[in-house]
């Protein structure tokens, strides 16, 4: 009786065991792209109905209103301090068709800035929720001396460029690009890439749709929203 008993309680403790390993290994598989995960802090509420799926949450249907409002409302009630935020919502533009929202949060002994973004994907029908944690990024001065001209090129295998000689543009390229937040995060990939030749420098960028814009130059990586605006006076039309 003793030695059924022994069997038994070993079989338990096996499939405990395997549960408990099966368990961690979908938990790892699920959240393995997130740099944050909600679930595990009493002060980052999560919208009901998101369910994560590696490195983002998703949500059937167009919702990203009602999260926007939602973490609006609850996260300063938490201690929470806003940085910035933009939204489809403050968007008058009419050719600008995107749906969404990107935020950043802030708040005493959190390490860091909390990052939350949405955006509604049309073609999925579904919303999705993106969390981050990331460094406080601070921003340096690349360009001291505002050239008379620019010249840009469309992409890296352009041999001619579009030189710029307009004052007033040439100024707000260069505030966009000093204003840029410095990184040390790899650029990542983008489908697209000009290179604006300041004529002792070269500044790269990286841009694709509604992603975040990489800047890189012999003095480092900078990373700035996707600034319409910014763009427009880069892109020949």
């Amino acid at each position: 009786m003793t030695k059924k008993k022994t069997i038994f309680g070993v079989i338990v403790l096996l499939f405990i065991i395997i549960c408990w390993f099966l368990y961690q290994k979908i938990t790892d598989d699920t959240y393995k792209g997130m740099s944050i995960i909600p679930e595990e802090h009493k002060d980052i509420p999560l919208f009901k109905g998101l369910e994560p799926t590696e490195h983002q949450y998703i949500m059937k249907g167009n919702h990203w209103e009602d999260i926007y409002h939602f973490y609006m409302k609850e996260l300063p009630g938490r201690g929470w301090q806003k940085e910035y935020t933009e939204s489809a919502l403050d968007d008058n533009e009419a050719d600008n068709d995107w749906s969404g929202f990107m935020s950043r949060w802030r708040k005493e002994d959190f390490d860091g800035e909390l990052w939350i973004s949405a955006q509604y994907n049309q073609s999925e029908d579904q919303t999705e929720v993106m969390f981050d944690k990331t460094e406080i990024l601070q921003t340096t001065t690349w360009i001291e001396d505002v050239p008379d001209s620019i010249c840009i090129y469309q992409s890296p295998s352009d041999q001619n460029c579009t030189e710029i000689k307009d004052k007033s543009k040439v100024e707000q390229i260069i505030r966009f690009i000093n204003e840029a937040m410095d990184t040390n995060e790899e650029v990542d990939s983008r489908n697209e890439t000009l290179i604006i030749d300041l004529n002792d420098s070269k500044v790269n960028v990286f841009y694709e749709d509604e992603k975040e814009i990489f800047l890189k130059s012999e003095k480092g990586t900078k990373l700035m929203k996707p600034e319409h605006e910014f763009l427009e006076l880069l892109i020949e039309k």
